[in-house]
């Protein structure tokens, strides 16, 4: 067994963005604190106990997976597969954003607590959408280059009347649940040298507030946190991966963890195996469950010359919430190779196997394999192939251990691998049925050819995973026929699909399952659908026109059942092109939250835009051959992680289709930070003033020969 963020004149700022037609323009707040009603006293009063009993009190939504189980499963069934059909609009909020959005909110009396980029927070009225307050921890605009997937923020924790929610630049912060004033905050960053985040959302066990943070592809170690909830004192802290193991130990695991690492390994790399998704918490073993992240670099050729497992990579961790000490872990991939996080949500349940009942913790990572183990014990029970597997033949089942075929083996030459580092599932949440006995899953099929990089070098504020890779980005317009991607049933007992639907693009949304029998899931073309739980025959499909991540909650309000969902597109790379007919072209990627009710309306969509109508350009430079491809060779070096330049929209700006008169403030916007509060840093530090205009000369060269214009 292998138990394994420089000041201008606001309207300078104004001007600059409308010019430029940025999608991704924020609405900044008059200060970090925005009231618009009062708000009852006494609300976010949310502990334990409350937790643990959830299912009495089914029309709150307590922390972002429903409990502790982490299932996503609503009791509640106003709302069921026969009268779904009537479910329509109730209300929205305007997130003030058109970066991506993937939290699920918090529902706690009657308030909904959501988070937003940057880690944004917003109170709202449940049953109207009514503003209470919003809080804006006012993250400098330098840090969207440090985030590898996005802006994002994947929600909060309410706690004894305060929200808990970290920031991108690396806060734990804690609010006033009545009134969004801050009540303290606390840096979790051990290095600010290094490109942390946090996008993750906190979990709070036991008066403790336990995050972790982002940050692998650029180089940093990983490691999970926990806070006293009153006072915001570090509790512990647990290291996913040693530092050089000539240097004392942290703590007692890393001992171990270090004997499964080269002496030699490339610890100016850090490691890698950040925490930033899922946890869960049992309260009767009073034990926390932790997903840990892919390595840096990849290659474990590279990063480990002479091997090992290198633990805690890619692991699920169960940790003691009181002292920070490891009870057991389980590694889904040892030696970890393909960016195979097991970061994807983790789900709590009971049920019985091979005639025996088990308290098993699920979870479908990025490897391809869907893993059933004991959670009191760490003994793997099953774990069966979810999606197309190629790098491993299967897991044993006495060792835990998969199998690796050579398929799976790039070290001396490029190999096409399935899963691609997309991962066969990735941070969209599954959700459990405990009415069924059926996980739900939304998956990706889709294969990428893996090339190992020799000699990589840690360059800080640039990802440096050691590898380049090919076909691993999906198809604009993929035939209806070809829909390989699916929303999945899985048995965890019988380790098999009961049933799919086909989707013809990834990073649909998130799972919702209820009592009324129905499973909910937004899409990237801009619906909300619900199918029949037991059945997936399709019961609903409402067009909201925004495309969803996020994975939907249930509440209920005045003995009204409401569906919620945060709506917006993005994350995965910025430059990643919105899909051909998605909601996010379509209509501008408006972030906001959306309610549904029985009876309920249609969606007041947004206004359909032109983002392909013509736009005047400078003339052609005056450009050598030589200064045009140093300018294409810089553009790819620093821009083209967030910016494409060809004809599809993004979250971030193309660069080919920027107004005249951005055109003329171009070097202020690169060295300067002209537009940093809309997430452009400024590159001085790094660029020169003559980089910066071949870099401008190669794209409006770029720009007249895409458009054709002599």
């Amino acid at each position: 067994m292998n138990p394994h963020r420089r000041g201008i004149a606001a309207s300078a700022v104004v001007f600059a963005a409308i010019v430029l037609g940025f999608v991704f323009q924020e609405t900044l707040l008059g200060g970090t604190l925005r009231r618009q009603t009062t708000a009852a006293e006494g609300i976010g009063s949310v502990d334990g106990t409350r937790i643990a009993r959830a299912d009495e009190e089914p029309g709150n939504w307590y922390t972002v997976g429903r409990t502790f189980s982490e299932q996503r499963f609503s009791p509640l069934a106003q709302i069921t597969q026969e009268n779904v059909d009537a479910l329509g609009f109730a209300w929205e909020y305007d997130m003030r954003t058109t970066r991506p959005l993937e939290a699920s909110p918090v529902v706690v009396d009657g308030t909904m607590y959501a988070s937003g980029n940057w880690g944004r927070v917003h109170a709202v009225n449940a049953a109207t959408g009514e503003e209470m307050w919003s809080y804006d921890p006012r993250v400098p605009g330098s840090w969207a280059r440090k985030a590898c997937c996005g802006v994002v923020n994947r929600g909060l924790a309410v706690w004894k009347g305060s929200v808990y929610v970290g920031s991108l630049d690396g806060r734990l912060i804690r609010l006033d649940a009545t009134t969004g004033e801050p009540l303290w905050e606390q840096d979790t960053l051990i290095d600010r040298q290094r490109d942390y985040t946090i996008t993750s959302a906190p979990r709070i066990v036991r008066d403790r507030v336990i995050i972790g943070n982002s940050g692998a592809e650029y180089g940093v170690r990983g490691y999970i946190s926990a806070y006293d909830t009153a006072s915001g004192e570090l509790a512990w802290r647990f290291y996913t991966v040693p530092a050089d193991p000539s240097q004392p130990f942290e703590h007692p695991e890393l001992e171990m963890a270090a004997a499964t690492w080269d002496p030699q390994s490339l610890w100016e790399f850090g490691g890698g195996g950040t925490v930033w998704g899922g946890m869960a918490y049992d309260p009767e073993l009073n034990l926390l469950y932790v997903g840990t992240g892919n390595a840096s670099p990849y290659p474990v050729a590279t990063r480990s010359p002479a091997g090992g497992d290198n633990l805690f990579l890619a692991s699920i961790l169960a940790i003691d919430p009181d002292t920070g000490r490891l009870a057991w872990h389980y590694q889904t991939t040892p030696g970890e190779n393909w960016d195979y996080t097991a970061t994807a949500n983790l789900i709590l349940a009971e049920m019985e196997i091979d005639g025996r009942q088990r308290r098993v913790i699920m979870q479908a990572p990025k490897n391809g394999f869907f893993y059933v183990i004991d959670r009191a014990t760490g003994e793997l029970l099953s774990a069966e192939p979810y999606v197309t597997v190629n790098w491993a033949s299967h897991v044993d089942l006495e060792t835990g251990r998969p199998i690796q075929v050579p398929a799976g083996n790039y070290d001396e030459e490029p190999k096409q691998v399935s899963p691609s580092w997309w991962g066969g599932h990735n941070w969209h949440p599954m959700a459990f049925s405990p009415m069924t006995g059926l996980v739900y899953i939304p998956t990706i099929e889709w294969p990428t050819i893996f090339a190992r990089v020799p000699d990589p070098i840690y360059r800080p504020g640039q990802q440096t995973v050691g590898v380049t890779t090919q076909g691993g980005s999906f198809p604009l317009d993929p035939p209806v026929e070809d829909a390989p991607h699916a929303l999945k049933a899985w048995d965890p007992v019988a380790n098999r699909e009961v049933w799919r639907v086909g989707y013809r693009f990834p990073y649909n949304g998130g799972l919702l399952a209820t009592a009324g029998n129905l499973v909910f899931q937004g899409t990237v073309d801009g619906r909300l659908k619900a199918y029949a739980a037991d059945t997936g025959a399709e019961v609903a499909n409402i067009e909201v026109g925004t495309s969803i991540m996020a994975a939907p909650v249930a509440f209920l309000v005045d003995g009204t059942q409401y569906i919620a969902v945060e709506a917006g597109y993005g994350g995965g790379a910025n430059a990643r092109p919105f899909p051909e007919g998605s909601a996010a072209i379509e209509r501008g990627n408006a972030g906001r939250i959306i309610a549904f009710k029985l009876g309920g309306g249609g969606v007041p969509l947004p206004p359909l835009v032109d983002p392909r109508a013509e736009i005047p350009l400078p003339s052609r430079p005056d450009a050598s051959p030589e200064t045009l491809a140093e300018g294409g060779r810089l553009y790819r070096r620093f821009c083209a992680d967030c910016h494409r330049i060809d004809d599809h929209p993004t979250v971030a700006p193309n660069l080919l289709r920027m107004d005249v008169a951005v055109h003329d403030v171009f070097e202020r916007i690169v060295l300067e930070g002209l537009l940093e509060a809309n997430g452009m840093p400024d590159f001085g530090r790094e660029i020169t003033a003559d980089e910066v205009e071949e870099i401008h000369a190669f794209l409006v060269e770029t720009a007249h020969d895409v458009r054709g214009i002599e």
